[in-house]
């Protein structure tokens, strides 16, 4: 990471600088991916002495200010806060990334009871088909000339029972057991 420092009313040692660096070596876990970073350092009246953060980390811009009547307590004090605010954007982005559908869109709504009054499906014969000997190719015809949409009939080469049905598709489909 680059570090940048400028003093305002203040000349950067290489005490300060080092003291810096030292604290910075804790956020290299957090910010793994910095590159550069701005230390701003200024003295003000009564003794105030501020120090301003600004690092540029994945597409963000960190700040934080911190001011005591000592240099190194600011310091301290800035990029502790730098530090807690590296770890909230992390943590955002973390559960941002791990952050799925709740469980009540995935899981389908309970099934309410079924209630014991409700009466159970009949089976209404609506007519009987008689089962005529003939080929598939015959029960096609049949289809075609009347209304209904299959037919039943008895295979005359197999003497099994089968079904022909109109499909959505205009073909015919042919239900043997």
């Amino acid at each position: 990471m680059k570090i940048e420092y400028t003093g305002r009313n203040f000349t950067v040692s290489p005490a300060i600088k080092k003291h810096i660096t030292e604290h910075f070596k804790k956020l290299d876990s957090v910010l793994n991916g910095a590159i550069k970073a701005h230390i701003i350092l200024s003295v003000e009246k009564h003794h105030r002495n501020i120090v301003e953060i600004v690092v540029n980390w994945n597409d963000r811009s960190l700040t934080s200010k911190a001011d005591t009547t000592d240099m190194y307590a600011s310091v301290i004090k800035a990029i502790d806060k730098l530090r807690s605010q590296a770890l909230k954007v992390k943590g955002r982005i973390i559960t941002r990334k791990h952050q799925g559908p709740s469980a009540s869109s995935v899981a389908p709504s309970p099934v309410p009871p079924v209630k014991a009054s409700a009466p159970a499906p009949r089976i209404i014969r609506s007519r009987g088909y008689s089962v005529k000997p003939m080929t598939p190719e015959e029960a096609v015809l049949m289809v075609e000339a009347s209304t209904d949409q299959f037919v039943v009939f008895r295979n005359a080469e197999t003497s099994r029972i089968g079904v022909i049905y109109k499909r959505k598709d205009g073909n015919y489909g042919l239900i043997e057991p």
